[in-house]
């Protein structure tokens, strides 16, 4: 593989990290009811902001899952398991542990402070071994982190994953499963059906040299376009028929699209700030918690503040997270690696 193919591709999966890293933050800023109340304004207010957080920014972490299947699966073999389970430990595991207690911590802290107990809102956080491990395990106070808790069970499915997905026919059945445990809605045991789709549909194209040329080369206008209507058309089966599979394959579809139009060649080189999606995803959902509830006691309560905040949200986390990133680095760097995954 040429060196220039390596570095664009390594580059558009930044910028695209990047991307859903800001849209996931959408998902978690609606705030209409919280300004307004159940009034008249608040109904049109929730309605324009779920339209973007439902149709637009539910495609993120769909994005992340597709993105890691991919990264993990990418010309595997049974010889570099141990090595990329090693690698996800640093990356994944220890991040996931770290941030899980520093936000308990936090809740804990802030439980116990006049004022800030109003914006934490849960009442006294017990601290204890028990509460700790509750929290730290089932990401009890970071609740952004379900994600990462399915992509650990994932990542350890790999021997049985792998044993499947590497023969085209067992690849295809297992999909064909999978898709009809979605149709049906039967839920596996701790792992979401829905995740391990968009992970293993990935991971397909990252086991097939012809679909990792695809991928990494195979950008076209027209491709995405096609993709793109089909997208719509089963997120219209979806939302008018009811079907949840069907949303599923939208989302899918629609980071295959977006992935497929977007041509590696053409995106500019990342700056380093978007190379901190991780600690800007680990620290958005206390962020925009911490702006909603200030802006409730600072902002007059009109209709426009929560719609502008919310749009404005994904620009005020990044610059918070940036700014904390860069002291923290500055402070500590090795506290830096393991909170931002060795990144």
């Amino acid at each position: 593989m040429s060196e220039g193919r390596e570095a664009s591709f390594h580059n558009k999966v930044i910028w695209f990290s990047f991307a859903f890293s800001l849209l996931v933050i959408w998902v978690h800023s609606y705030n209409a009811e919280l300004y307004l109340g159940r009034t008249e304004e608040m109904a049109r207010i929730y309605r324009l902001e779920h339209w973007i957080g439902d149709r637009i920014a539910q495609i993120a972490v769909p994005g992340f899952f597709m993105i890691s299947g991919y990264l993990f699966y990418r010309d595997f073999t049974w010889e570099k398991l141990r090595g990329k389970w090693n690698r996800r430990i640093r990356s994944v595991l220890v991040p996931y542990i770290l941030w899980n207690f520093l936000y308990y911590l936090g809740y804990v802290i802030g439980s116990r402070l006049p004022w800030v107990d109003e914006v934490v809102g849960k009442g006294v956080i017990p601290f204890h071994l028990s509460a700790m491990v509750d929290a730290v395990i089932n990401y009890t106070y970071n609740y952004v982190f379900w994600y990462l808790f399915q992509l650990i069970l994932l990542i350890l499915l790999a021997p049985v994953l792998y044993s499947v997905l590497r023969c085209v026919w067992s690849r295809i059945v297992f999909l064909l499963v999978l898709g009809a445990i979605l149709i049906w809605d039967v839920r596996l045991p701790l792992v979401n059906a829905d995740a391990l789709m968009y992970y293993s549909v990935a991971a397909s194209f990252g086991l097939s040299g012809r679909g990792r040329d695809l991928v990494e080369t195979g950008q076209s206008l027209a491709a995405g376009a096609v993709l793109l209507v089909l997208s719509s058309v089963s997120f219209q089966l979806g939302m008018w028929k009811g079907i949840p599979a069907a949303l599923v394959l939208c989302r899918l579809l629609l980071v295959a699209a977006v992935w497929t139009a977007v041509p590696a060649a053409k995106l500019p080189p990342v700056r380093e700030f978007m190379k901190h999606n991780f600690f800007l995803y680990a620290t958005h959902f206390a962020l925009v918690r911490f702006i909603n509830k200030a802006g409730v006691e600072l902002l007059a309560v009109t209709p426009a503040v929560p719609l502008v905040l919310f749009l404005a949200m994904p620009a005020l986390a990044l610059g918070a997270s940036t700014v904390a990133g860069k002291i923290l680095r500055c402070v500590s760097p090795a506290a830096w690696m393991l909170l931002n995954g060795g990144r």
